[in-house]
């Protein structure tokens, strides 16, 4: 069994944090993996109080808070890290050059598997800053993205949630969002954005659901086939 020490920089939301993790012990214990109490990997979650990034325009003391989580499990000497936020991957490359320990690339893992599944137009939730700055977007793809007026009820719906505040309602905020633009063409729904892969976890809808993305990285890294 592999002794693979698993990094998490999460609490961006904390609910995604903790969604993440309850999938990756449930997806090593369906893979066989897990003969004995013994066979789980150790596993370190940073959970930090940091900032939601969702402009365009993010400074350098709100970034700071990502990257001194990043250092903190870089020191633990943790072999990768997973980072359970969409939008943080947009400052990816910056990341990942300020420390030692590879990071999981969700974009890359994502794009592999819309090449794999074939898919050829989806619509894309998320934080208004991941969606202008089209971490998402992919060559050969058409995309559907929210107009103005929907992003500020995505944005508003994501506070919301989480929050604690009337989560039901906000769920169907984002779902009637979602169905618009599934009538009008797109195939799938990517949710660019862990708490939009909590909140419509559980609706029958079309979705590439990152947080699974993330998951199935992280297995895959920790016990190579």
């Amino acid at each position: 069994m592999s002794t693979k020490r698993i990094g998490i920089l999460g609490g961006i939301g904390p609910e995604a944090t903790g969604k993440f993790y309850n999938k990756l012990i449930q997806k090593l214990q369906k893979k066989g993996l897990i003969k004995s109490n013994r066979d789980f990997p150790q596993i370190v979650i940073n959970s930090i109080p940091a900032p939601e990034l969702i402009y365009e325009k993010i400074s350098d003391e709100e970034l700071q808070p990502y990257i001194d989580g990043l250092k903190e499990l870089d020191k633990f000497g943790v072999d990768f890290i997973v980072m359970v936020c969409n939008t943080i991957h947009l400052y990816y490359d910056r990341l990942q050059k300020e420390i030692n320990t590879p990071i999981i690339n969700l974009r890359e893992e994502l794009r592999d598997m819309l090449i794999r599944e074939g898919i050829k137009s989806t619509l894309i939730i998320g934080t208004p800053n991941t969606i202008r700055q089209g971490l998402y977007r992919f060559e050969g793809i058409k995309y559907f993205e929210p107009n103005e007026e929907e992003m500020k009820q995505l944005t508003d719906s994501v506070f919301n949630f989480n929050r604690g505040i009337d989560k039901q309602k906000q769920v169907q905020k984002v779902r009637m969002i979602c169905e618009r633009y599934l009538k009008e063409g797109a195939e799938t729904i990517i949710l660019g954005c862990t708490e939009f892969a909590v909140m419509l976890g559980e609706e029958q809808l079309p979705k590439i659901n990152t947080i699974d993305i993330l998951v199935e990285a992280t297995t895959r890294k920790f016990s190579p086939e």
